[in-house]
């Protein structure tokens, strides 16, 4: 308390009125252990990976909108990519094409990682401004440049000081990106004029009315609260993302004017009853597995799941680890616990970075595996922590950055309903009603039932008419529309730079994995029941499960995942081609 306000308080009853106290400076909310994934041991992390961790920790505190985190990423890739380069005779910058090559190469490699640090200060600074956790972040990010050896108030931008480069090229960036169909002036707001083809829905009244079955229903959420904990005003959805197709994308074209940029094939709109039927009754299937029974078991080894075609779950998974020869070991674990675990773990990133924030994750874990080679390919030569860095993330983030526009470019297309919508709709509207199933499905006075997920109860027999997703009651579902899945399309398209870049589908090793520890991990309810390990032999592997997540979590049908997977891969192979020839200078004449 300010000298100033004590003394007022203290003459009160003389005052009319007092002056405010002095407000309180903001500070970084950053914990040791988080600085600790900034820096790397002994500070050994590079430029690009302290930044890295840097916007994962403001996405963290940050309103979860995948468009927008995404589109943040591949702006802070590109900009220390385009660092990188300006001190390289021979790659390419994306959006900055100076050249500042001369010193000694010590000199250099000291001026280049120092104009990064400026470089990806400028631009999430910029970024983060009027983000939820603003007040802290942008502190955090000061304090990044500060830790780092450097001065976050030198802000010129003119010669050849390796602060003013990184300035200049950070603010390049956000000169040519400010424009690009985001509407990033207005909060991201939509420009399309899109309008409500149903009434909204209240979830936590049982009933649906729809005037068009086929499109998205908004929710009427008393209170609203996102996934990773941030209150926001409750009432109807707003539509997040709605104009996203509008945005500048890194390496896709439209093969014609005006054409999608990927061609999906038909909507789910377009599919027969009988397939609506189905995709409807595996939501319910699967949240009928949700009840926690002992006898109830299934190995999630990768010997057992994964090596998926393309758009499929018709893998039976490996036969052997590559790396060691031998077979992977059983991991026989209760149904339920999986389907919660993988509905949560997925959500938005197991830390609320969200989908592509995740895959920055993952492939940060590739990185850090021991005696990975860093070998582009999987060939040649070793290279540098830093050079690895920047075109990893040029490739992941320039390719989840696309997955984002193809994915919310369909989804304003054809503005498919969600499976709270689906469900309801079938059980209480259309004449054929939900198909009976043993111990799913079944009819009652008062109609369809079905054995879901309740929240605050668990799994058991409730009216379909009533039917929640395994969500939390302050988020129940996307402010979106369904097809195509978001965490597909992303996952794949990660997958397939990952793929490229490191010479192998494999993670290295031939294993990934992440355990939950018994009744310490789940949110929505007390959970696992016993420690669980979620194991993934291929990068593949790991984006299947992400898309076959939502089904568990009740918020896509199957073909929101499996055309999400498909275009996801010509998403990411089209990013790490073009990211290649940024590499070697060929990206433009």
């Amino acid at each position: 308390m300010s000298a100033r306000f004590a003394l007022c308080a203290a003459l009160l009853p003389l005052l009319t009125a007092c002056p405010k106290d002095d407000p309180q400076p903001a500070v970084c909310d950053m914990t040791a252990a988080d600085w600790l994934a900034v820096d790397g041991a002994a500070s050994s992390h590079s430029a690009a990976r302290r930044w890295d961790e840097l916007i994962l920790h403001a996405i963290r505190k940050d309103v979860p909108r995948p468009t927008v985190h995404a589109r943040n990423l591949f702006h802070l890739s590109a900009a220390m990519w385009d660092t990188w380069a300006a001190y390289d005779a021979t790659a390419q910058g994306v959006f900055f094409s100076e050249k500042l090559v001369s010193g000694s190469a010590a000199d250099v490699e000291a001026a280049r990682a120092e104009a990064i640090q400026y470089a990806a200060h400028r631009v999430l600074t910029a970024r983060y401004a009027k983000s939820a956790g603003a007040p802290a972040v942008l502190v955090c990010f000061d304090e990044g440049l500060t830790r780092a050896g450097f001065d976050p108030s030198l802000t010129d931008t003119a010669g050849s000081a390796p602060h003013a480069v990184g300035n200049r090229i950070g603010q390049a960036i956000l000169d040519a990106t400010h424009a690009d169909g985001s509407n990033e002036a207005n909060n991201y707001a939509d420009t399309t004029g899109w309008t409500a083809d149903n009434p909204s829905l209240d979830p936590s009244v049982a009933g649906i009315t729809m005037a068009n079955p086929d499109h998205w229903q908004q929710l009427l959420i008393g209170r609203q609260q996102t996934q990773n904990g941030i209150n926001q005003p409750g009432g109807l959805q707003t539509y997040v993302g709605a104009q996203w197709g509008l945005v500048t994308p890194f390496a896709m074209t439209r093969p014609a004017p005006g054409a999608l940029y990927h061609d999906p094939g038909p909507a789910p709109a377009e599919a027969s009853d009988d397939m609506r039927d189905a995709w409807a009754l595996e939501i319910i299937q699967k949240q009928s597995l949700m009840s926690v029974d002992a006898s109830k078991t299934m190995d999630i080894s990768p010997s057992a799941l994964g090596n998926n075609s393309l758009g499929a779950n018709d893998g039976h998974g490996h036969a052997l680890n590559p790396v060691t020869n031998a077979a992977y070991p059983s991991a026989v674990v209760p149904v339920a616990d999986f389907g919660r675990v993988i509905a949560e773990f997925w959500a938005d990133g197991p830390n609320s970075e969200t989908p592509p924030g995740h895959w920055n994750v993952l492939a940060n874990l590739v990185a850090d595996s021991p005696s990975f080679p860093r070998q582009l390919g999987g060939t040649g030569p070793s290279l540098p922590p830093l050079e690895w860095d920047v075109k990893v993330y040029l490739a992941v983030n320039g390719a989840v950055h696309d997955a984002a526009i193809t994915a919310w470019e369909i989804k304003r297309k054809f503005t498919t309903a969600r499976p709270i919508s689906l469900v309801r709709y079938l059980s209480t509207t259309d004449a054929r009603g939900l198909p009976v199933t043993p111990g799913v499905i079944r009819t009652a006075n008062s109609g369809f039932e079905c054995f879901c997920y309740v929240p605050g109860q668990g799994v058991a027999w409730t009216t379909a008419a009533a039917f929640q997703p395994y969500q939390k009651t302050t988020f129940v579902t996307p402010a979106f529309p369904g097809f195509i899945s978001g965490h597909s399309t992303f996952s794949r398209a990660a997958a397939e730079v990952l793929a490229d870049l490191t010479g192998s589908i494999f993670f290295p090793q031939g294993l990934a994995s992440v355990t939950m520890q018994a009744n310490k991990f789940l949110q929505f309810e007390q959970g696992p029941s016993v420690d669980l390990t979620l194991q993934w032999a291929t990068y593949y592997d790991a984006a299947d499960q992400a898309g076959q997540s939502r089904i568990w979590g009740g918020i896509h049908i199957q073909p929101d995942d499996f055309v999400g997977r498909k275009l996801g891969h010509d998403v990411g192979l089209a990013a790490a081609a073009l990211a290649r020839k940024y590499y070697a200078g060929t990206a433009r004449p």
